[in-house]
């Protein structure tokens, strides 16, 4: 770990006051989890398939103040949602044991849900929580429903918090198959497990690879640059995030896991005809061959999902041969094809972020661009040459402004566009 500039002192200092005065401790017993957003540059739309992808966390995220309640009480207060909430943690259970319960989810007005469901992830593990935790959570401005993984980021500083408030020496491993539970048991979203891996394995500067059918990951570290290894890495790029104004929780977008289930539909087409039909139907399971021989048995909407998986594989393997090499301009035209095989292939992605994206790719300094998460809210990633940052930030507040009036006014001027950089995984403070 190393270099990351978040969280601030500044920031630290103000999380510690508050959960003082919530709990009446002294500000030296408060902890706080630094939880970071991450992005995901190649590998978008495949991890619940089992394919290899490729993220890094950002110097972003979920700051959670928190100490021990001392009791079976979990108190939480948020910066982002009015009101308080409180439960005991003997009492929790899963909501989609209950449909109509389940149904009624929404991410505001039951924002501490993923504070229990990290306790329904720990307890159905048989992990040993004695005591829940009083604490204070905040996100950075602007950024929450943003597509930069913010709801594993907050699951994620859930578990950590209760982990160290009991004790519990927890893996980054087993956290994210924690997290998992919380999200696809706890609140009913099939997706896989590369954002809580972004967010527990990175390392400050370094890509994370993450094959998601064996787990097996490794980082990637970008050479020095320049003459005689003078200039670092660093110096050399920046990450553009462009917000759109949308926000619309995954769970609440039937399209997210009906694109899960047509993968699935592939799998089971292409599995059946190479021979191999007790295997699981997920894409990574189909060997390439077979793709190329039976793909012709696809009919059109699992002949784009199943091009998309096959095509972003061999899109991760030469972008993690670009970055090893510091050839940023080469990573970055691979971002762009991701993202152009995100709208025609996976069709995926709203009006909104479309245009948001082609603004983002005639900015000056951009490597590449695509949209982050499945595009129905959130922002464009951009890696942008560090010299040219601030410029490419001005030319897409100015453009997204003209061509989208209707959904600026919803965000804060000063988070339309938000230059940031590499981060460090999660951890207590």
């Amino acid at each position: 770990m190393g270099g990351s500039s978040w969280p601030s002192q500044a920031q630290l200092e103000r999380i510690r006051e508050i959960v003082s005065e919530m709990s009446g401790r002294d500000r030296e017993q408060v902890r706080v989890v630094a939880s970071p957003y991450r992005i995901c540059p190649l590998g978008a739309h495949i991890d619940h398939q089992g394919g290899t992808v490729s993220a890094m966390a950002i110097n972003r995220g979920i700051l959670l103040g928190f100490v021990p309640s001392g009791d079976n009480q979990v108190i939480l207060r948020s910066g982002q949602f009015k009101g308080g909430v409180r439960f005991r943690i003997d009492e929790v259970s899963c909501p989609m044991n209950n449909v109509k319960d389940a149904s009624k989810r929404d991410e505001e007005s039951n924002w501490g849900s993923y504070a229990r469901g990290a306790v329904y992830a720990l307890q159905s593990r048989k992990a040993c929580l004695v005591q829940g935790i009083i604490g204070y959570i905040c996100g950075t401005e602007g950024m929450d429903s943003s597509g930069i993984s913010s709801s594993a980021a907050v699951g994620v500083a859930y578990l950590m918090a209760l982990e160290n408030a009991n004790n519990l020496l927890v893996s980054p491993e087993e956290n994210i198959e924690y997290d998992r539970l919380i999200e696809n048991e706890f609140r009913g979203l099939r997706n896989g497990i590369l954002d809580q891996s972004a967010i527990l394995l990175s390392s400050y500067g370094s890509l994370l690879c993450m094959n998601c059918k064996t787990k097996e990951h490794k980082l990637i570290h970008p050479p020095k640059l320049g003459k005689k290894h003078k200039t670092e890495w660093q110096e050399a790029y920046k990450i553009l995030l462009a917000f759109s104004g949308l926000k619309q929780a995954l769970t609440e977008n039937s399209g997210y896991n009906r694109r899960v289930r047509e993968c699935q539909e592939a799998a089971t087409v292409l599995l059946r005809a190479s021979g191999n039909g007790a295997a699981e139907p997920v894409l990574s399971n189909v060997e390439l061959d077979a793709y190329h021989t039976h793909k012709h048995l696809l009919e059109p909407n699992l002949a784009k999902r199943a091009e998309h998986y096959f095509s972003e594989n061999m899109r991760v393997i030469k972008g993690l041969e670009a970055w090893a090499s510091g050839k940023f301009k080469d990573f970055g035209t691979l971002i762009t094809e991701s993202g152009l095989s995100s709208i025609q292939n996976y069709e995926c992605g709203s009006k909104p972020l479309i245009q948001l994206r082609e603004i983002v790719l005639r900015a000056p300094g951009v490597f590449g661009a695509r949209f982050s998460g499945a595009g129905f809210r959130g922002c464009c990633v951009a890696l942008v040459d560090a010299n040219f940052a601030a410029e490419a930030a001005s030319f897409v507040r100015e453009e997204y402004s003209k061509l989208r009036p209707d959904l600026v006014p919803q965000l804060n001027q000063e988070h339309v566009v938000v230059i940031c950089e590499a981060g460090d995984c999660a951890r207590v403070i």
